[in-house]
Protein backbone atom coordinates (compact mmCIF):
# COMPACT_ATOMS: atom_id res chain seq x y z
CA UNK A 1 0.00 0.00 0.00
CA UNK A 2 1.15 3.60 -0.73
CA UNK A 3 2.56 5.26 2.49
CA UNK A 4 1.23 8.51 2.72
CA UNK A 5 2.17 11.99 4.36
CA UNK A 6 1.67 11.94 8.35
CA UNK A 7 -1.12 13.54 9.90
CA UNK A 8 -1.42 15.04 13.15
CA UNK A 9 -4.78 14.75 15.37
CA UNK A 10 -5.59 16.97 18.02
CA UNK A 11 -8.62 15.04 19.45
CA UNK A 12 -10.06 17.49 21.96
CA UNK A 13 -10.89 15.80 25.48
CA UNK A 14 -14.45 17.24 25.08
CA UNK A 15 -15.25 14.35 22.52
CA UNK A 16 -14.55 11.54 25.14
CA UNK A 17 -17.49 12.42 27.36
CA UNK A 18 -21.08 12.68 27.03
CA UNK A 19 -23.01 15.73 28.25
CA UNK A 20 -23.31 14.13 31.71
CA UNK A 21 -19.82 14.01 32.26
CA UNK A 22 -19.58 9.86 31.80
CA UNK A 23 -16.74 8.56 29.30
CA UNK A 24 -18.77 7.99 25.69
CA UNK A 25 -17.19 4.07 25.56
CA UNK A 26 -19.07 4.83 21.89
CA UNK A 27 -17.55 7.47 20.20
CA UNK A 28 -13.95 5.53 21.53
CA UNK A 29 -14.94 2.54 19.79
CA UNK A 30 -16.26 4.28 16.48
CA UNK A 31 -12.94 7.05 16.93
CA UNK A 32 -10.65 4.07 17.32
CA UNK A 33 -12.33 2.23 14.48
CA UNK A 34 -11.74 4.99 12.15
CA UNK A 35 -8.17 5.21 13.04
CA UNK A 36 -7.38 1.82 12.16
CA UNK A 37 -8.84 1.71 9.08
CA UNK A 38 -7.00 4.41 8.03
CA UNK A 39 -3.77 2.86 9.24
CA UNK A 40 -4.46 -0.31 7.16
CA UNK A 41 -5.05 1.83 4.39
CA UNK A 42 -1.76 3.39 4.57
CA UNK A 43 -2.14 6.56 6.35
CA UNK A 44 0.28 7.24 8.92
CA UNK A 45 -1.65 9.11 11.82
CA UNK A 46 -0.51 10.63 15.35
CA UNK A 47 -2.77 11.66 18.20
CA UNK A 48 -2.65 13.77 21.22
CA UNK A 49 -5.62 13.76 23.18
CA UNK A 50 -7.08 16.68 25.50
CA UNK A 51 -8.22 16.78 28.93
CA UNK A 52 -11.91 17.37 28.14
CA UNK A 53 -14.41 17.63 31.63
CA UNK A 54 -11.89 15.73 33.93
CA UNK A 55 -8.86 18.27 33.29
CA UNK A 56 -11.07 21.40 33.96
CA UNK A 57 -12.57 19.94 36.98
CA UNK A 58 -9.18 19.30 38.25
CA UNK A 59 -8.01 22.65 37.33
CA UNK A 60 -10.83 24.22 38.93
CA UNK A 61 -10.15 22.45 41.98
CA UNK A 62 -6.26 22.95 42.22
CA UNK A 63 -7.08 26.76 42.01
CA UNK A 64 -9.89 26.94 44.57
CA UNK A 65 -7.68 24.63 47.01
CA UNK A 66 -3.84 26.00 46.30
CA UNK A 67 -4.32 28.76 44.16
CA UNK A 68 -1.61 27.77 41.90
CA UNK A 69 -1.50 27.77 38.45
CA UNK A 70 1.02 25.36 38.10
CA UNK A 71 -0.66 22.59 40.19
CA UNK A 72 -3.53 23.37 37.86
CA UNK A 73 -1.80 22.80 34.56
CA UNK A 74 0.01 19.52 36.16
CA UNK A 75 -3.62 18.03 37.23
CA UNK A 76 -4.82 18.87 33.81
CA UNK A 77 -1.62 16.76 32.30
CA UNK A 78 -2.63 13.89 34.23
CA UNK A 79 -6.15 14.00 32.90
CA UNK A 80 -5.30 14.38 29.28
CA UNK A 81 -2.90 11.26 29.75
CA UNK A 82 -5.50 9.33 31.44
CA UNK A 83 -7.64 9.93 28.37
CA UNK A 84 -4.53 9.20 25.99
CA UNK A 85 -4.25 5.68 27.84
CA UNK A 86 -8.28 5.04 27.30
CA UNK A 87 -7.34 5.59 23.39
CA UNK A 88 -4.06 3.33 23.40
CA UNK A 89 -5.83 0.36 25.46
CA UNK A 90 -8.84 0.89 22.76
CA UNK A 91 -6.53 0.68 19.55
CA UNK A 92 -4.77 -2.15 21.10
CA UNK A 93 -1.83 -3.71 19.21
CA UNK A 94 -2.32 -0.81 16.55
CA UNK A 95 -1.08 1.88 19.12
CA UNK A 96 2.23 2.31 20.07
CA UNK A 97 2.44 0.54 23.84
CA UNK A 98 2.84 3.43 25.82
CA UNK A 99 1.44 7.47 25.90
CA UNK A 100 4.12 9.39 24.18
CA UNK A 101 6.18 11.50 26.49
CA UNK A 102 9.02 11.85 24.19
CA UNK A 103 8.18 13.64 20.48
CA UNK A 104 10.79 11.32 18.59
CA UNK A 105 9.42 8.15 20.17
CA UNK A 106 6.42 9.24 17.55
CA UNK A 107 9.02 9.47 15.08
CA UNK A 108 10.28 5.61 16.29
CA UNK A 109 6.21 4.22 16.59
CA UNK A 110 5.82 5.21 12.19
CA UNK A 111 9.16 3.56 12.17
CA UNK A 112 7.25 0.23 13.23
CA UNK A 113 4.04 1.03 11.69
CA UNK A 114 2.08 1.83 15.01
CA UNK A 115 -0.46 4.58 15.55
CA UNK A 116 1.49 7.34 18.51
CA UNK A 117 -0.60 8.73 21.15
CA UNK A 118 0.97 11.59 22.97
CA UNK A 119 -1.03 14.10 25.66
CA UNK A 120 0.15 16.80 27.97
CA UNK A 121 3.74 16.95 28.02
CA UNK A 122 4.68 20.39 30.24
CA UNK A 123 3.11 22.82 32.74
CA UNK A 124 1.89 26.12 30.66
CA UNK A 125 1.60 23.98 27.50
CA UNK A 126 -1.58 23.13 26.08
CA UNK A 127 -2.52 19.96 23.84
CA UNK A 128 -2.85 22.24 20.77
CA UNK A 129 0.97 22.81 21.16
CA UNK A 130 1.92 19.48 21.57
CA UNK A 131 0.35 18.77 18.31
CA UNK A 132 2.12 20.89 16.57
CA UNK A 133 5.16 19.97 18.04
CA UNK A 134 4.34 16.43 16.66
CA UNK A 135 3.67 17.92 13.47
CA UNK A 136 6.65 19.61 13.08
CA UNK A 137 9.10 16.22 14.54
CA UNK A 138 7.25 14.08 12.03
CA UNK A 139 6.95 16.27 8.41
CA UNK A 140 3.13 16.37 8.83
CA UNK A 141 1.18 17.59 6.10
CA UNK A 142 -1.61 18.93 8.29
CA UNK A 143 -2.64 19.07 12.12
CA UNK A 144 -6.65 17.94 12.20
CA UNK A 145 -8.00 19.75 15.17
CA UNK A 146 -11.37 17.39 16.22
CA UNK A 147 -13.67 19.25 18.78
CA UNK A 148 -16.86 19.50 19.50
CA UNK A 149 -16.52 22.75 17.21
CA UNK A 150 -17.65 22.87 13.58
CA UNK A 151 -16.35 25.93 12.13
CA UNK A 152 -13.92 28.71 13.66
CA UNK A 153 -16.19 31.20 14.29
CA UNK A 154 -14.97 35.46 14.47
CA UNK A 155 -16.83 35.32 18.04
CA UNK A 156 -18.40 33.16 19.75
CA UNK A 157 -21.54 31.53 18.49
CA UNK A 158 -22.64 30.56 22.03
CA UNK A 159 -22.91 34.36 23.06
CA UNK A 160 -23.37 35.84 18.90
CA UNK A 161 -25.90 34.55 17.23
CA UNK A 162 -24.68 36.87 14.33
CA UNK A 163 -21.18 35.22 14.43
CA UNK A 164 -19.18 34.71 11.27
CA UNK A 165 -17.79 31.02 10.39
CA UNK A 166 -15.00 30.64 8.29
CA UNK A 167 -14.36 27.94 5.84
CA UNK A 168 -11.06 29.07 4.82
CA UNK A 169 -8.50 31.50 6.62
CA UNK A 170 -4.69 32.37 7.31
CA UNK A 171 -2.41 31.82 10.13
CA UNK A 172 -2.70 35.14 10.57
CA UNK A 173 -6.28 35.23 10.90
CA UNK A 174 -6.25 32.62 13.31
CA UNK A 175 -3.27 33.80 15.22
CA UNK A 176 -5.32 37.65 16.05
CA UNK A 177 -8.72 35.00 17.03
CA UNK A 178 -6.40 32.94 18.88
CA UNK A 179 -5.12 36.31 20.99
CA UNK A 180 -8.10 37.63 22.27
CA UNK A 181 -8.75 34.17 24.55
CA UNK A 182 -5.76 32.45 25.34
CA UNK A 183 -4.47 33.39 28.87
CA UNK A 184 -2.32 30.59 29.54
CA UNK A 185 -4.35 29.58 31.99
CA UNK A 186 -5.43 25.59 32.30
CA UNK A 187 -9.25 24.86 30.41
CA UNK A 188 -10.08 28.28 29.38
CA UNK A 189 -11.77 28.34 26.43
CA UNK A 190 -9.78 29.62 22.90
CA UNK A 191 -10.39 28.38 19.40
CA UNK A 192 -6.61 27.16 18.99
CA UNK A 193 -3.46 27.90 21.49
CA UNK A 194 -1.28 31.03 20.24
CA UNK A 195 1.76 29.20 20.58
CA UNK A 196 0.97 26.17 18.69
CA UNK A 197 -1.12 28.78 15.54
CA UNK A 198 2.70 30.16 15.49
CA UNK A 199 4.58 27.09 15.00
CA UNK A 200 1.96 26.32 12.60
CA UNK A 201 2.24 29.18 10.69
CA UNK A 202 6.49 28.84 11.14
CA UNK A 203 6.49 25.16 9.45
CA UNK A 204 3.51 26.28 7.11
CA UNK A 205 1.64 23.72 8.42
CA UNK A 206 -2.55 23.63 7.28
CA UNK A 207 -4.86 23.16 10.50
CA UNK A 208 -8.69 21.62 9.79
CA UNK A 209 -11.04 22.33 12.16
CA UNK A 210 -13.72 19.78 11.98
CA UNK A 211 -16.79 18.59 14.25
CA UNK A 212 -15.68 15.60 15.60
CA UNK A 213 -19.22 14.02 15.80
CA UNK A 214 -19.20 14.14 12.57
CA UNK A 215 -16.58 11.24 11.43
CA UNK A 216 -17.31 11.19 8.23
CA UNK A 217 -16.30 14.73 7.70
CA UNK A 218 -13.25 13.98 10.32
CA UNK A 219 -12.34 11.20 7.76
CA UNK A 220 -12.30 13.29 4.89
CA UNK A 221 -10.04 16.19 6.52
CA UNK A 222 -7.23 13.54 7.43
CA UNK A 223 -7.45 12.14 3.97
CA UNK A 224 -7.35 15.84 2.35
CA UNK A 225 -10.39 15.46 0.50
CA UNK A 226 -12.59 18.59 1.19
CA UNK A 227 -14.41 18.56 3.95
CA UNK A 228 -17.10 20.57 6.55
CA UNK A 229 -15.31 22.96 8.37
CA UNK A 230 -12.79 25.39 8.50
CA UNK A 231 -9.13 25.04 7.07
CA UNK A 232 -6.59 27.32 7.63
CA UNK A 233 -3.23 27.58 5.64
CA UNK A 234 -0.75 30.40 4.72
Amino acid sequence: MAETKPVVISLGGSMLFSQDGAINTGYVKEFSTMLIGLQKSGQRIAVVVGGGASAKNYAVAARELCGNEFYADRLAIDATRLNAKLLLATLGDHAFPKVIKDIDDSFHAFREGLIPIGAGLLEGMTTDTISALFAERLGANRIINVSNIDHVYDSDPKKNPSAKAFTEMTHAQLLALAEKGDDRKARTNFVFDVIATKIAARSSIPISFVDGKKLAEVKKAITGAKFEGTLVER
